[in-house]
């Protein structure tokens, strides 16, 4: 609860080719031996994560890329999970050294732009290769965004300055590139007001602690100077008549929002987590027609059940068992069921006849988004847990109705 979580973090995309200085640019900027430096191409496989606190950006995470003209055994898989990094990126920084600029760079640059994310080019090495002002205005040419600098043998003064300007680089492509801050909930009733949240506790629930939308909805409403009452939901019915009044909003589970409608006064707007977090993350209104889909199900259509999360499944887990048990009774189909986890996202969508998403709480908005339109574009309806699962209970006109003016 303490900590930023990388979802919210500003992400920062180091690609170029092998050998440029990829690594040894994270391992100057952070300070630390985050990556492994080594003359041999290819020493970068995975994709390295280094979360930190960045003036004047605020939270970020790098990640530091595999070469892009990696040509060894291992290349293929290498370069699709770089790109696995272009959906999450809100900042391409492209690592090179004077005079390379070539094919490899210009994709990169046309994966930024369709992406619409800012790019910022890095002149490594100009200790050894001085930068010439040929290739300084060609640079200047292709992006307002580029430095240069040397990545070893340089005094603590000049790593500070070379922080200290990518630092304001940074700044600006947050201003310029940043996805459309999307609000959670405060935007749903007025300052002040009082916002009852139902969170189950029972054996899914982590011991000691709440899960991350609850504690991201809480925030919020506090951030946005009003009031939050979380109770359980064998309590909810008690606790209504001790109110003064009654709640400008309430917003429970998923998995119990039945029974919180029923003892929920018509005219008391209604929701659930996993609703906010599908406008929070990702497309409402794409997420609200991929729910409606599910009665166009047909008998064998195959359906994609994602998690953006990797945990151990419980018994009677939410994706895994409770959600396909619900579908095939709600349809009274034979239906296909696939589970992906993680970032583990397959590609040829086009084989399924609906996507039912996790609420993305571990992805960012960027990443997320990214998903909906490329369902879009395969013409996959995708949804949510919490939209799927209010449609199969019958409430759904319900939790969207907060949403409706909007």
């Amino acid at each position: 609860m303490n900590n930023v979580s990388k979802s919210l973090r500003f992400q920062i995309g180091i690609f170029g080719r092998t050998n440029v200085g990829k690594s040894s640019f994270l391992n100057m900027i952070t300070g630390q031996k985050v990556s492994i430096v080594s003359p041999q191409p290819g020493t970068t496989t995975d994709v390295v994560e280094k979360v930190m606190e960045y003036r004047p950006v605020g939270p970020v995470v790098f990640l530091d890329t595999a070469g892009i003209d990696d040509s060894s055994r291992l290349s293929t898989e290498r370069l699709q999970r770089t790109e696995a990094v272009f959906d999450r990126a809100d900042v391409f920084a492209v690592i090179t050294e004077n005079g390379f600029w070539g094919e490899y760079e210009d994709w990169l640059r046309e994966k930024a732009l369709l992406k619409k994310v800012p790019f910022v080019i890095i002149v490594n090495k100009i200790d050894v290769y001085p930068l010439s002002d040929d290739f300084q205005k060609k640079l200047n040419a292709v992006t307002p965004h580029v430095m240069s600098c040397s990545c070893v043998d340089i005094d603590n003064s000049e790593k500070e300055a070379v922080k200290d300007t990518f630092g304001k680089i940074l700044a600006a492509c947050g201003e310029e590139g940043s996805p459309h801050k999307q609000t959670l909930v405060r935007d749903l009733f007025p300052k002040g007001g009082l916002a009852v949240l139902v969170v189950p506790v029972d054996a899914g629930a982590p011991k000691g602690r709440l899960i991350m939308p609850q504690v991201q909805t809480i925030r919020e409403i506090l951030d946005g100077d009003s009031a939050a009452l979380v109770v359980k939901e064998s309590e909810y019915g008690s606790v209504l008549p001790m109110l003064s009044g009654k709640p400008d909003i309430v917003i429970c589970d998923s998995q119990v929002v039945q029974k919180v409608i029923a003892q929920t006064e018509q005219d008391v707007p209604c929701t659930t987590f996993s609703v906010l977090f599908a406008r929070f993350k990702g497309d409402l209104t794409k997420a609200a027609g991929g729910a409606a889909s599910i009665n166009k199900l047909k008998k064998c259509d195959r359906v994609l059940i994602a998690e953006a999360c990797t945990h151990h499944a419980a018994e009677d887990d939410i994706g895994r068992v409770k959600i396909p048990r619900w579908l095939r009774q709600h349809t009274g189909l034979d239906l296909q069921i696939d589970v992906c986890s993680g970032r583990d996202y397959p590609r040829d969508l086009e084989q399924y006849s609906l996507i039912i998403h996790c609420g993305a709480c571990m992805l960012t908005r960027r990443e997320m988004l990214s998903r909906c339109s490329e369902a879009a574009e395969k013409g996959v309806p995708i949804t949510n847990y919490g939209l799927a699962i209010s449609y199969f209970q019958g409430v759904f006109e319900r939790v969207m109705e907060p949403f409706r003016e909007l």
